[in-house]
């Protein structure tokens, strides 16, 4: 299977050309990497269609030999293991060896949710009557993954959506559509022809996607402006939808922290994926009577960490994914620098080849500042100061966003209060950003509707059917 060449979007089984192509850029380098497919409105229509005439045989499929192919998939994608790698890194920009990380978590999801059962629930059995409950498939997923994890979010949708039974249309981000295309391309043997369809294509391809009157349920990783327009486009048909957004996620540090033994992991928290992460903490708050000593050990952590092309040995942190988060970063800088917010590093974008941003840690900038309120989704991190519980669970809960958060303690009992005040789907506690397939992941407020992962992530992708069977005379009305 080759790797570098011949990327062909898969609809019906078969491998199939654009009527026209894109660009997809090398971040590191901003060349060219290759030429991806661009689907016309006719293909996707073909796309749709074939997965709606796999359905109703896919669904008849017995649930363990649905489980089976999932699992399946699994170790087609450890047969690959780094050729998926590498070109991860080609087109995303991040470390190889996150890269490898990645793909390792996709083996997994796709092994653990193929594990997963929707039994039959009996909700009354009596000689009379018998009442069961049933979780059935919808019909054809639409799944949006994005360019930040490309293949993990991509796996989130497809792994329980063929468990349950469903068929899917794949729709990668343009900025990194080629791990999804050959991921279609390494199934076509597999799968039976239309259960994955997988389509590439730049913008307008979205927007013809989650309007198709032959999609019954979307599945969308992005942004909150962009989940609020799949929502109105939905609307007209009642699609099912699950919308994992966007985050401005808090991270509280209280004043017993052993800094030198957890700034490592407090940094990581923030910075994983050069935090083009919606899990990424975002805002940090740091108790007053440390914030010297702890903001002067993280900038100096920062200093020690290798930016560069994600294929040289040693980067820890890769480039921005795109020239377009590369320009929104370096204005968000702009204007911080403007508005005299203090870097304790970073805080500008040298010239060079490649979209890279340094680290930036902004010195204890007003809560009102941009940097502070909007989600960078790169390496920006403010530092801010808080003295006392009630006033960082307050300064915390500002804000549209509610997806994750995280709390730093010596003191667990202190922590855990502290956790269960934090408006936020998903809070950790003296760690950060373990994740699991049986652990469901959903945001509170604008960070999205619905479940991912775990048996709720699961149910996500079924309607609930009701069976009563009446065993005994038939009544007259």
């Amino acid at each position: 299977m080759d790797f570098q060449h011949g990327f062909t979007m898969t609809i019906g089984g078969l491998p199939v050309a654009g009527e026209s192509s894109f660009p997809v850029i090398n971040p590191a380098t901003t060349d060219c990497l290759a030429q991806a497919p661009e689907a016309s409105r006719a293909q996707l229509d073909a796309a749709v269609a074939a997965a709606r005439r796999a359905f109703d045989g896919w669904q008849a499929v017995p649930l363990a030999r649905r489980q089976a192919l999932v699992h399946c998939i699994a170790g087609r994608l450890e047969a690959h293991h780094h050729a998926f790698a590498r070109l991860l890194t080609s087109e995303q920009g991040k470390p190889l060896a996150d890269a490898h990380a990645e793909v390792a978590r996709c083996i997994r999801w796709l092994k653990e949710t193929a594990c997963m059962g929707l039994p039959d629930e009996v909700l009354l059995d009596t000689p009379e009557k018998k009442v069961v409950k049933r979780h059935v498939p919808l019909g054809v997923v639409a799944a949006i993954a994005p360019w930040n994890f490309p293949m993990t979010l991509a796996v989130w949708k497809i792994a329980p959506a063929l468990v349950a039974g469903n068929t899917m249309v794949l729709k990668p981000s343009p900025f990194t559509p080629l791990t999804s295309l050959k991921l279609g391309e390494l199934l076509r043997d597999l799968l039976p022809p239309g259960v994955l369809n997988v389509v590439s294509g730049t913008d307008r391809l979205g927007p013809w996607l989650t309007e198709h009157a032959g999609i019954d349920k979307i599945a969308f990783t992005g942004s909150t402006p962009t989940g609020r327009a799949i929502m109105r486009s939905a609307s007209d048909t009642l699609k099912r939808v699950t919308l994992e957004l966007g985050g401005n996620d808090p991270a509280i540090v209280f004043d017993d922290v052993d800094i030198d033994a957890w700034v490592p992991r407090i940094f990581w928290g923030a910075f994983a994926n050069n935090a083009q992460f919606c899990l990424a903490s975002k805002r940090m708050y740091v108790h007053a009577s440390i914030y010297e000593c702890f903001a002067q050990a993280l900038a100096a952590y920062a200093r020690t960490v290798k930016i560069g092309d994600g294929m040289e040995p040693g980067t820890r942190i890769g480039p921005l994914q795109n020239a377009r988060q590369h320009e929104r970063i370096r204005s968000l800088l702009a204007q911080a620098r403007a508005d005299g917010v203090r870097f304790l590093a970073g805080g500008d974008v040298p010239p060079g080849r490649g979209y890279f941003v340094p680290v930036a840690i902004a010195d204890d900038p007003p809560d009102d500042a941009p940097i502070v309120t909007e989600e960078a989704f790169g390496p920006v991190l403010p530092l801010l100061r808080f003295s006392s519980e009630d006033e960082v669970v307050r300064r915390a809960n500002q804000g549209p966003y509610g997806l994750g958060a995280s709390v730093w303690s010596a003191d667990l009992e202190r922590a855990e209060r502290v956790a269960r005040r934090l408006q936020a789907g998903t809070v950790w506690v003296n760690t950060i950003h373990e994740l699991s397939p049986q652990y469901p992941l959903a945001g509170h407020k604008q960070s999205g509707l619905g479940r991912e992962n775990g048996l709720e992530g699961l149910l996500e992708y079924t309607n609930t059917q009701i069976h009563t069977i009446n065993r005994g005379a038939v009544a007259l009305p």
